[in-house]
C-alpha cells in the first residue's frame, strides 16, 4: 500500500488544504511552494496539513489527480449517449481543448517537466490521472458507438489517443511555448470543431 492509498480524503479541512495548495502551486510552482504558504492559504495549521499530507509531493499529486478527476466527471455528466455521435464528440472535444490550455493544465505540465529528474513518478501519476484516464473514458464511449454502427474503428485505443491529439492542434504548442497565454471560446470551439470533423472523416459511417 502506498502513501497515496492511506490519505484520508474526508472533512472540510481536507478540501481547504487542497484548495490552498492549488492556489500556491499555481502561483509559485512546485519547488517555490512552501508548506507555510500552503497552510496559510488553506487557513489551517501546519500540523493539520501534515496530518493529511506528510509529504509536499503527495499533496501536489492529490491536487493534480483531483482536478483531472473533476474534469473527467464534468465531461461524463454532459454526455448523453442517446445523442448523435458528432454531438457527443463535440462536447468532449470542446471540454478537452479548453482544459488542455487552461492555466491549471499548463502549470502542471510545466511542473512535471521541470521535476522530471528529481520527481520522476510525478509525470507518470499525472499522465495516468489525466491523459490516460481521459483516453480510457473516450475508448469506452467509442466502443459503444462502434457497437451501434455509428463509427467504424479497428483500433479503439489508437483512435481515442488520436482524438486527444487532434484537440491539441496548433493551440497546445502556442500555450506550451508561451506564444499565447489565453484563448477565447471561439478559438477553442474552432479547434474542437476541426478535431471532430477530422475524426468523423476517418471513422464516421
Amino acid at each position: 500500500m502506498t502513501h497515496a492509498d492511506t490519505i484520508l480524503r474526508t472533512g472540510r479541512k481536507f478540501d481547504q488544504v487542497l484548495q490552498g495548495a492549488r492556489e500556491v502551486f499555481m502561483a509559485d510552482g512546485f519547488e517555490g511552494a512552501s508548506v507555510d504558504d500552503i497552510a496559510r492559504a488553506a487557513g489551517v495549521s501546519k500540523a493539520t496539513l501534515y496530518s493529511y499530507f506528510p509529504d509536499k509531493r503527495l499533496l501536489f499529486v492529490e491536487v493534480a489527480r483531483t482536478e483531472c478527476s473533476r474534469m473527467a466527471e464534468r465531461v461524463i455528466s454532459m454526455i448523453d449517449e442517446t445523442k448523435p455521435v458528432r454531438e457527443v464528440l463535440m462536447i468532449a472535444a470542446t471540454q478537452l481543448t479548453g482544459f488542455l490550455v487552461s492555466e491549471f493544465s499548463q502549470q502542471v505540465f510545466r511542473i512535471c517537466v521541470a521535476e522530471r529528474d528529481r520527481f520522476p513518478e510525478l509525470g507518470k501519476i499525472f499522465y495516468e490521472a489525466g491523459p490516460k484516464n481521459g483516453q480510457r473514458h473516450m475508448a469506452d464511449y467509442l466502443e459503444k458507438a462502434v457497437a451501434k454502427g455509428d463509427l467504424a474503428i479497428d483500433n479503439i485505443p489508437i483512435a481515442a489517443a488520436q482524438f486527444s491529439e487532434l484537440c491539441k492542434t496548433r493551440i497546445w504548442n502556442r500555450a506550451v511555448f508561451g506564444i499565447q497565454y489565453s484563448f477565447t471560446q471561439q478559438e477553442i470551439n474552432e479547434i474542437a470543431t476541426n478535431a471532430v470533423d477530422m475524426f468523423m472523416a476517418r471513422y464516421g459511417t
